[in-house]
């Protein structure tokens, strides 16, 4: 068959020719090396398709060329191009990768082998819901990490929609279907809105066509009354800005047909009560011109109340700048104006496409690309995060749809910054989206300057700023409950998950360490004496291990054995260390606490920092009351250094409990006191006081309380639980 493909109408859409592609890479792609590339790869699909033909009895390489068309009109770089022409050619041919890369270099086999992957779907054992949640998430997974991924994949559904003719009403509907919910909000995202408002208005084509029609009859005669209006609209418009010698370009949009199917059918509005199916665009140089042509027309022209909006002082998501404001004309009618500079007016045309669009000689980095793409689009950094996830199929789409596709929220840093959000977001979710550490970290948080509780719902608007504190704990699982974000979600999930491992390595070196002293112990030797022995190179080369924790938790195992670690230092049972010898018991053995020497010394815990087993500990020698036992930081003997002693906490203190003061700071509210009564209660801690304070001017709370816990570790547990409670922002020991 010719290379030359004559040019003819098919679907109402022209099919184009290779020529036609070379005619748009020729104007910006001059490397005689790429368009060479280029070449060869349509040759080479002519000759590997040979005889492969559509649906509609057409070559198959047809497809592939207007793939190729519609990446060279979005301006892509030479390897984009490239391998959309050759995306199907390893999935329907007897081509392999390794002969792409050979041919065209591992960039371009990169591209084609995540196109692949996201065609092969072999599933089994399966629901129908299951089958279609696995096929999206492998679109979106291969896609995630290349841009150009998606911009082929985008192509390639655009041409498949606009051949959709010779399938059978089932197939159309089903990919008209998944063309909505999973092509369409990505090229929304991506800001690609002439792409996305062409997919919208194929698939409701042939997913409700009577709709379809109906829509368009009512536009066609809509037009016919405006149009003239519109026109005098522009002549005055235009006649202002001459006056004014401000530079502009102005034209006339037409609403989509999904669009106005959407106000309809979904919103439940008349047809004549759509205001802007007919709108003015005006493009002019600056962004200080904007501003300047909307207040000409607004001084001309009564703007709508509630109708203006400034996407340049606060772009959407996806890039899009221009303002939009919807004046009454002179015969009555509303008409929505856009205002926006050349640069804007690419971007809102083809988004991402136009702002990293290829440019020759610029040393085109896509590793950097795809870098910065994830920097400024914040979302895309979502749609990666989430497709790391190990998580099923459908639960990943949930996830994908909640916080990427859903209605989103805009709320600011308190420098002004923009952070976008899910509907339903609260400061946790603001907290992770600004850093991993910040949301970890955060104790509390300030919307429009007043403090709030952390499960506040947040809106468009709000400024927020979190409070943190390095000695935070950590997020508690309670977060979970309100936060709705998956980056925050997963966040969350993962620090737990970390530290409920640490909490199970802690577990087996306690236990592994206590199965060493109580073998040592049969050698008469204590524990200070067997660290003398374990502490050493070699036996940490003997058996593989860096340090003691990593010993003990190789004994909990019982590999080794305490008693094959006994018998590799070679101890025997008689030998007791002279200094080592077992403490006479006497009067004072009651206190949790001992000093070595001081056997018939007083020794009691200090009631201004309330000490309890598991704190670093010291001992400080009083006038005639004996030793009084501090925690190792308490400031009423920081700066103590003569009668400052080395004491250690005794062993066997499991059941006893020890008097500890807290204060929780939390957001003032109902039933703020009984919320941590329950929660102290739940977990059996006994409350010796408890008291609050109201702070009226922040509308916050300060709790006081006395309570009997065993040790440190299970404060740090209790902690956690109140950081969990709505309210709560900060939980401190007092120290008196």
């Amino acid at each position: 068959m010719s290379e030359i493909i004559k040019a003819k109408v098919n679907g109402g859409y022209p099919l184009h020719t290779f020529e036609d592609v070379e005619d748009i890479y020729f104007d910006y792609i001059h490397d005689k090396k790429a368009r060479e590339s280029i070449k060869s790869a349509y040759k080479f699909i002519l000759k590997k398709h040979d005889g492969q033909t559509r649906r509609s009895g057409e070559p198959y390489y047809h497809h592939l060329i207007e793939v190729a068309y519609i990446l060279a009109d979005l301006r892509a770089g030479p390897s984009t191009i490239t391998a959309g022409l050759l995306h199907d050619v390893v999935e329907d041919t007897d081509v392999t990768i390794e002969e792409i890369k050979k041919n065209w270099g591992s960039e371009v086999a990169k591209i084609v082998d995540a196109l692949t992957k996201i065609q092969r779907l072999k599933l089994s054992h399966i629901t129908a819901e299951e089958f279609e949640a696995e096929d999206h998430r492998k679109i979106f997974l291969g896609m995630a990490k290349d841009i150009r991924v998606i911009l082929i994949k985008l192509a390639d559904r655009l041409h498949n929609m606009r051949t959709l003719g010779a399938l059978s009403e089932e197939r159309k509907m089903a990919i008209s279907k998944e063309t909505l919910e999973v092509f369409v909000p990505i090229a929304h995202r991506l800001g690609l809105d002439k792409l996305k408002s062409e997919l919208e208005d194929l698939s409701l084509r042939y997913a409700e066509p009577e709709k379809y029609a109906e829509i368009t009859s009512l536009l066609k005669k809509k037009q016919k009354v405006l149009l003239k209006s519109l026109d005098s609209l522009k002549k005055r418009i235009a006649d202002i800005l001459f006056e004014n010698n401000i530079p502009f370009e102005i034209s006339a949009r037409v609403k989509s047909v999904y669009s106005i199917y959407r106000k309809m059918y979904i919103k439940g509005h008349q047809f004549d009560e759509i205001y802007d199916i007919l709108a003015l665009r005006i493009i002019t140089k600056t962004e200080i011109q904007c501003y300047e042509i909307l207040g000409l027309i607004h001084k001309t022209y009564t703007p709508a109340p509630g109708r203006f909006k400034d996407y340049i002082a606060m772009p959407k998501s996806n890039m899009y700048q221009s303002l939009h404001t919807t004046i009454v004309g002179g015969d009555g009618n509303f008409y929505e104006v856009q205002i926006r500079t050349k640069e804007m007016d690419e971007i809102a045309e083809s988004g991402v496409a136009a702002h990293w669009a290829y440019k020759e000689g610029t040393g085109y980095n896509p590793a950097a690309e795809q870098k910065e793409i994830e920097n400024k689009l914040h979302w895309f950094r979502d749609f990666v995060s989430i497709s790391d996830e190990d998580q099923s199929a459908t639960e990943y789409m949930d996830n994908l749809n909640h916080d990427i596709f859903d209605k989103t929220i805009y709320v600011f840093t308190p420098k002004g910054r923009v952070i976008e959000l899910p509907v339903g977001s609260c400061p946790v979710d603001f907290a992770y989206r600004i850093h991993t550490k910040v949301g970890d970290s955060t104790i509390g948080a300030l919307v429009n300057g007043a403090m709030v509780p952390l499960y506040t719902v947040l809106k468009t608007g709000d400024m927020v700023e979190i409070k943190t504190s390095k000695t935070q704990e950590g997020p508690s699982e309670g977060w979970l409950k309100f936060v709705q974000s998956n980056t925050a979600k997963t966040q969350i999930k993962k620090y737990l998950a970390k530290k409920n491992e640490e909490l199970v390595r802690e577990d087996k070196i306690n236990k592994g360490r206590q199965s060493l002293i109580d073998a040592f112990k049969e050698r008469n030797i204590d524990e200070k004496g067997m660290l003398e022995y374990l502490n050493s190179p070699a036996v940490f080369r003997e058996y593989g291990v860096d340090n003691l924790d990593d010993l003990y938790v190789l004994v909990f195992g019982r590999k080794p054995t305490p008693n094959a670690i006994i018998d590799f230092l070679k101890i025997k049972k008689e030998f007791v260390l002279p200094t080592q010898s077992p403490k006479k018991q006497t009067k004072f053995d009651e206190s949790p606490v001992y000093c070595n020497g001081a056997d018939n010394i007083a020794i009691s815990l200090a009631n201004c920092c309330t000490p309890i087993p598991g704190d670093p500990i010291v001992g400080y020698v009083t006038k005639g009351k004996g030793i009084s036992v501090h925690r190792a930081d308490c400031p009423n003997i920081v700066n103590e250094t003569e009668r400052i002693i080395d004491v250690f906490w005794k062993e066997g203190l499991e059941t006893a409990t020890y008097p500890v003061d807290i204060m929780i700071e939390a957001s003032d509210r109902a039933n703020l006191v009984v919320d941590v009564m329950h929660a102290l209660t739940n977990n059996h801690i006994t409350i010796n006081s408890i008291s609050a304070k109201k702070n009226s001017s922040t509308l916050t709370a300060t709790l006081s309380a006395q309570i009997m816990i065993q040790n440190n570790k299970k404060l740090n547990d209790i902690f956690a639980i109140l950081h969990g409670i709505p309210g709560v922002y900060e939980v401190n020991r007092v120290t008196h």
